[in-house]
């Protein structure tokens, strides 16, 4: 997992005619994406960010001169490498380190892998997609999911649907 970035936003399109885009804030929010100048691998250079002040932020990029090349970013996730963010504590992750792990039941059954992670404000939700391409979600608890690493998750086989 060391190795592999960190995703804190998400463009969501352009922001007026010259050349800022809008941004989903998927980290600890505006603050947390402040201290950040380059993304993805130093493809992207911030010259100008600000929040929006609804839980998002408008940034502006030196590689992004229009509004045409703007919208061409919408989609793009912006990433960071692991070792740019602060140690984490105890307990804590980043949701990027369960996307794509393997899930299993308790009982030692394949059932597919980790597809997205929510928080709806009680807790993490994470999102397995089978197979079959069928979905469902578990609350990322103890009695749901008893242990997971950075090789696989395992979900309590009472919460598999």
């Amino acid at each position: 997992m060391q190795d592999k970035p960190v995703t804190l936003a998400a463009v969501t399109g352009a922001h007026g005619v010259a050349g800022e885009v809008r941004l989903k804030l998927l980290g600890e929010g505006f603050e947390a994406l402040k201290p950040h100048k380059s993304f993805n691998e130093g493809a992207l250079t911030v010259s100008k960010l600000r929040s929006d002040n609804k839980g998002g932020a408008i940034a502006r990029f030196a590689e992004v001169a229009d509004r045409t090349a703007a919208e061409k970013l919408r989609g793009t996730v912006l990433t960071v490498s692991r070792d740019a963010l602060p140690e984490l504590e105890e307990g804590e992750f980043y949701y990027s380190d369960l996307l794509g792990l393997p899930v299993m039941t308790d009982k030692g059954e394949a059932i597919g892998r980790v597809c997205a992670v929510e928080n709806f404000g009680a807790t993490e939700i994470i999102e397995i997609e089978q197979p079959d391409g069928k979905k469902f979600m578990v609350p990322l608890t103890k009695q749901a999911v008893p242990v997971w690493d950075d090789r696989s998750l395992t979900v309590n086989y009472d919460f598999v649907e």
